[in-house]
Order: C-alpha cells, then sequence, then structure tokens
C-alpha cells in the first residue's frame, strides 16, 4: 500500500471543525486591509516577508509574540468589508483544499472597535462564507467564539442561537485556560442546553485534566477543542493502556477530540509530530479528527495536516477516511445532512481516490 502523498490528499473530500478565521487571512489581504484602513502597525508591507513574520512569530515561543500576531490580524477586521472579503477568502482557500465542510470560528466581540454592532460582524462572516462558497464543493458554518477572559459569553450564545437558522452551527470559548476555567461562563453554557444549542470548549490544550473534566462535566461540551491533555490520563505500558476515569468516559461517550497537531507544536503540547498523542488516541478509537486551528500562524492546510500524519505514523487512505468521517460524524449540522456529506460525498471520494491510486 503507497502512503498518500499531499497532492492526492488535497483531491479527498475533507472535513474541517477547528478553524480560526482570524488565523488563516491570505497576507496579500492583510496588507491590502492595512492600507485601505489606515492600520500602520504591521511589521512590514510586503506579503511574502509578512508570511515569514507570522510563520516565525508563531514558532519563537514567545506567548507574546504569537499572540500579537492575531492583533495584526484582528486589527485589519474591523469593517463589513474587511469581514466579507476575509471569510470569502476563507471559504475559497478550503475550498481548494479539498474540504467539503467547514466549521470556522470567530469572536464577533473583537471586531467592533469601529463601530459595527455584534449582529453586523456576523452578518459580514455569513455573507462572506456564502460569497466564498458559490459555485464550490463546500458547505461552511460559523462557530461564535467568546472570550474567557471577558464577560460577554452569554450575550455571545445568545448571539449564536439569534443566527443558527442562518448558518451559525454552534458556540465556543477560547483564549488562556490557566486562570479561566470553562465554569466561569456556566451561565452562557446552561442557556445554550435550555435553546437545544451545540457547544465546544477550547480545553486540555494549555492546561490539563480539569479544563477536560469542568468542560465536560460541568459545561455539557459536545465537543473538545484540542483535548489533547487527555493522555495525562492515559498510563502506557509497553502495550499495555491504562484509561483513567476520565479518558475512559471521554472514549465511551464518543467525545470528539478536535485535534491540531502543527499548532499543538507551536504551543509545546507535543515535541513532534511523530510524539503528538494523535497516534495513540488514534490507535485508542478515541473520537479524534484532524484540524488546521490557524493555517496563517501554523503555515498550514488541512491536507498538510494529513499528509505530516501519514508520515509520522503511516496512515493510508482508510486512516485519513476514519478521521474524516469522525469529524463528519461530530459536525454541529442535522444528522440527515452529516449523513448525506459522508454517504454521498465522503466515502465516494475517498473509494475513487483509493482505486485511483492503488489500482482498486
Amino acid at each position: 500500500m503507497s502512503q498518500p502523498t499531499l497532492d492526492e490528499i488535497r483531491r479527498a473530500p475533507k472535513v474541517l471543525l477547528h478553524d480560526h478565521l482570524d488565523g488563516g487571512l491570505r497576507t496579500e489581504t492583510i496588507a491590502d486591509l492595512a492600507r485601505e484602513s489606515g492600520y500602520d502597525r504591521l511589521p512590514t508591507a510586503d506579503p511574502d516577508n509578512l508570511r515569514a513574520w507570522f510563520e516565525e512569530s508563531a514558532d519563537s515561543g514567545s506567548l507574546e509574540r504569537y499572540l500579537e500576531t492575531f492583533a495584526h490580524t484582528v486589527g485589519v477586521m474591523q469593517s463589513r468589508e474587511a469581514l466579507t472579503r476575509v471569510a470569502a477568502e476563507c471559504a475559497e482557500d478550503l475550498a481548494d483544499d479539498g474540504v467539503v465542510y467547514a466549521e470556522v470560528r470567530y469572536a464577533p466581540e473583537l471586531h467592533t472597535s469601529t463601530g459595527l454592532s455584534l449582529d453586523q460582524v456576523v452578518e459580514a462572516v455569513l455573507e462572506g462564507f456564502r460569497l466564498g462558497s458559490a459555485g464550490r464543493t463546500i458547505k461552511v458554518r460559523s462557530l461564535l467564539t467568546a472570550m474567557r477572559h471577558q464577560a460577554r459569553s452569554r450575550e455571545i450564545a445568545e448571539l449564536a442561537v439569534r443566527y443558527r437558522d442562518a448558518g451559525v452551527a454552534g458556540f465556543d470559548i477560547a483564549g488562556a485556560e490557566a486562570g479561566y476555567p470553562p465554569t466561569r461562563h456556566l451561565d452562557a453554557f446552561e442557556y445554550l442546553q435550555r435553546e437545544n444549542a451545540h457547544f465546544t470548549i477550547h480545553a486540555g490544550e494549555g492546561f490539563g485534566l480539569p479544563s477536560i473534566w469542568q468542560a465536560i462535566q460541568w459545561c455539557g461540551a459536545d465537543r473538545l477543542g484540542h483535548g489533547v491533555r487527555i493522555i495525562d490520563d492515559i498510563a502506557v505500558s509497553g502495550d499495555e493502556a491504562k484509561l483513567g476515569r476520565l479518558a475512559a468516559y471521554v472514549r465511551d461517550k464518543r467525545i470528539p477530540l478536535e485535534m491540531c497537531p502543527t499548532s499543538n507544536l507551536q504551543t509545546g503540547a507535543a515535541a513532534s509530530i511523530g510524539e503528538h498523542p494523535i497516534g495513540l488516541l488514534r490507535g485508542l478509537n478515541f473520537r479524534v479528527t484532524v484540524n488546521t486551528d490557524n493555517r496563517l500562524m501554523s503555515g498550514t492546510t488541512l491536507s498538510l495536516e494529513f499528509a505530516k500524519l501519514a508520515a509520522a505514523f503511516g496512515y493510508g487512505w482508510d486512516d485519513l477516511q476514519w478521521f474524516t468521517v469522525n469529524a463528519m460524524k461530530s459536525a454541529f449540522i442535522p444528522f440527515d445532512e452529516r449523513l448525506a456529506l459522508i454517504n454521498g460525498l465522503i466515502k465516494p471520494g475517498f473509494a475513487q481516490l483509493k482505486w485511483a491510486v492503488e489500482g482498486a
């Protein structure tokens, strides 16, 4: 069995659940928007140099430099036109990479500094996704993120419910985990549960098991954003793995883990792709999904993430399909729509590729 190449993987129908809108801009667009809006704090206006600066800053090991990268992307995303353009290009870029379904998240509260209302921010992004996906084989939905160090989570949760029939699939909280536990936002999560709404929580990336435990058992998260620290509750001895109570619960309940391998290397959650917990968790049949997190900062695409995993763990087409079907099963859209994409697009697409590459 030959290992799938990057070009072959690009042709596979993929599903993306964890991708930040403000972490995936084209550098040409950042330069354009900065010029148009008068934003004068970019380290360089040259798109190629800017791309190198973003990747170097994200890789520097300095959280301050890493966060500065978002100050620049958010800084140029403060008008309706800018948000619509960025969202449209996001949909185009994902479609060009073979993504057929994506949930892209952003924090509306970060885009109001020049007077846009939260509703105007959401509508601008939804319009961009509509324009960018028109005529392409991709369906894009929004996840609205509240910042865990702020106190607007209930407001953002209500916003997500208000727009759930217009393209907003769910809710999320993000930001520094340490010192900002998800239980601070219990009011928002309880509201969402009463409204039968879906939500994911960034947990188990920078902080350990207590963050995951709170996200699931106190807040009722449908999915875990990252969740990589669940391995702290798994004891491996030779070929044997013993799951602790929390890890067993996560696996038994099929709680999806939104894994972002390259990003995890940058934040120190793993030392290399080959040492990333995704290998162990895949082997133990957790509900693992593969994601990009921030395509610009990590210099990545979903196809590239899959190619790195294939090289590190020897994954073939069946493994890549397994990750993809996991992601589609875990999406925040109605069951019949998920099933239609799995049976109508994903499985036939992988079967066709496998046949073409391996010769039936």
